[in-house]
């Protein structure tokens, strides 16, 4: 009698061990074959999310099994998620339930302009270029401006962190906000003193980074300079503005490695060969030592500048018309010499 009580203690502790050890498996036992990123956008079905699970999971039964338990279907987040090594259907199922989606990293750079921007930007997140665009034109004209061109100064050089699900305004939201922070009493107080306008500033700021390579050693004095420049009543000539807009009007297909005394003549109210003053507004998205560089510009008496062949991404300064053609002299000959046309 007590061998067989045994023998039924033990079959029922098998049994549940088994179910147990099913059941562990199914709803927390690692399922997944490989690791990766599961994109989920607004408005999926339930069968879309399982297609897009399923290259990552070893079980999709279980998974589809544990998700209808838990009711997913009527919960589903949209974003980009992270599927990780170790990871049980119960854990895929409430991060997609929470909306804990992973952020997708964004280098905002040099962009010439904002439909650059975009296009890049766009390829990290759900909705595509035209949307961004549309949305941004709607809130340059809420400014009081003509287009989303007109937003460039908003925007800063950096590296950011945005969800995939990110929508234009709230994008742009984030940026307006650092760029709000970024003008403190102080560097507003300075603007006043420059005797500039905000978009001045930046067209400047714009220039400064594009001859200093974003150098921030040489800004404050390459900020001095065209300040000389524009105070005197000269024209600026930079090159970077003809390149910039050669790059306009090829829509930026064009690449430019040497400014021909053909270029100088390129029609643009950007050209400062061909205008004088300031730009109408900046030539790139520029960095913040950029515009601190205006704000804070050195007070010297250059007037020319020409790149050092013997410092590569540095240059050589003077108040001297004779010195400087001196220095593009050398300038012109190391081009030369490497071939570059």
């Amino acid at each position: 009698m007590k061998k067989t009580i045994l023998i039924i203690i033990l079959l029922v502790v098998a049994v549940a061990g088994f179910f147990g050890l099913r059941f562990y498996n199914t709803y927390y036992g690692n399922n997944i074959e490989k690791e990766g990123y599961v994109l989920i956008p607004h408005g999926a079905s339930f069968k879309q999310v399982l297609d897009s699970i399923g290259p990552y999971i070893q079980n999709k039964e279980s998974f589809e099994r544990v998700a209808k338990d838990k009711d997913l279907e009527q919960h589903l987040k949209p974003g980009r998620y992270h599927i990780q090594n170790g990871t049980g259907n119960t854990n895929i199922v409430n991060m997609i339930k929470a909306g804990n989606q992973t952020e997708n990293t964004f280098r905002i750079g040099d962009f010439g302009d904002m439909y650059q921007m975009i296009g890049k930007v766009t390829k990290k997140t759900e909705l595509d270029s035209l949307r961004f665009v549309k949305d941004f034109n709607t809130i340059a004209t809420e400014k009081g401006y003509t287009s989303a061109e007109d937003l460039k100064k908003y925007f800063f050089i950096d590296s950011y962190n945005f969800f995939w699900t990110v929508s234009p305004k709230d994008f742009f939201k984030r940026f307006e906000d650092q760029y709000n922070g970024f003008w403190t009493s102080e560097r507003k107080n300075k603007e006043q003193q420059s005797g500039l306008t905000r978009d001045q500033i930046y067209a400047l700021a714009s220039i400064v980074y594009k001859e200093s390579g974003g150098k921030k050693d040489e800004m404050e004095t390459i900020a001095g300079l065209y300040l000389n420049r524009y105070r005197k009543g000269m024209k600026l000539q930079s090159d970077p503005t003809v390149i910039y807009a050669i790059n306009k009007q090829t829509n930026f297909k064009e690449p430019i490695k040497r400014v021909l005394y053909k270029h100088l003549s390129t029609p643009s109210p950007y050209n400062t060969y061909a205008n004088p003053g300031i730009p109408p507004g900046p030539i790139c998205i520029v960095d913040k030592n950029s515009v601190d560089a205006v704000l804070n510009a050195e007070n010297n008496n250059y007037i020319y500048m020409c790149a050092d062949p013997a410092r590569f991404g540095y240059h050589k300064f003077t108040a001297s018309a004779e010195e400087h053609a001196i220095n593009a002299k050398a300038y012109q000959n190391w081009l030369n010499s490497k071939n570059i046309k």
